[in-house]
């Protein structure tokens, strides 16, 4: 079962590697915590706020790519956690048909917070994170 979620917090500390977005449940209490890179947590915090640079950057070239495909990225799941590490795919729709792109969290997100995609977590990777 995939749960709505909401990208809750980007936590960005210039001073360390490791970053930290979280993503909280939409209609619940529970939150799931990511450690990204700072580039992938700068280009979050950028498509958030709708920053457009000169040229485009690698999530900028990507959405284009789905863009000038006719395609639409129909959602973003967060669905596995295997040593320490999550795995989340795509979901584009291309003329009725759904493609699932296997991606790291931090670029699906990336790419989908503007154009507002909904992220879902799978709700077995929410339980092993609560333990």
């Amino acid at each position: 079962m995939e749960v709505r979620m909401d990208l809750a917090q980007i936590v960005i500390s210039e001073t360390r590697d490791q970053q930290l977005i979280v993503l909280r449940e939409r209609n619940g209490e529970r939150v799931l915590p990511i450690v990204i890179g700072l580039s992938e947590a700068l280009a979050i915090d950028r498509r958030v706020k709708g920053v457009q640079l000169q040229r485009p950057m690698t999530h900028d070239l990507l959405a284009n790519v789905i863009d000038s495909l006719s395609a639409e990225l129909e959602k973003i799941v967060v669905n596995d956690l295997q040593d320490h590490t999550f795995y989340a795919k795509l979901v584009i729709r291309r003329q009725g048909e759904l493609i699932e792109v296997d991606s790291r969290p931090s670029d699906a997100i990336a790419l989908g917070v503007a154009g507002e995609v909904p992220i879902y977590v799978e709700d077995h990777v929410l339980k092993e994170v609560a333990q």
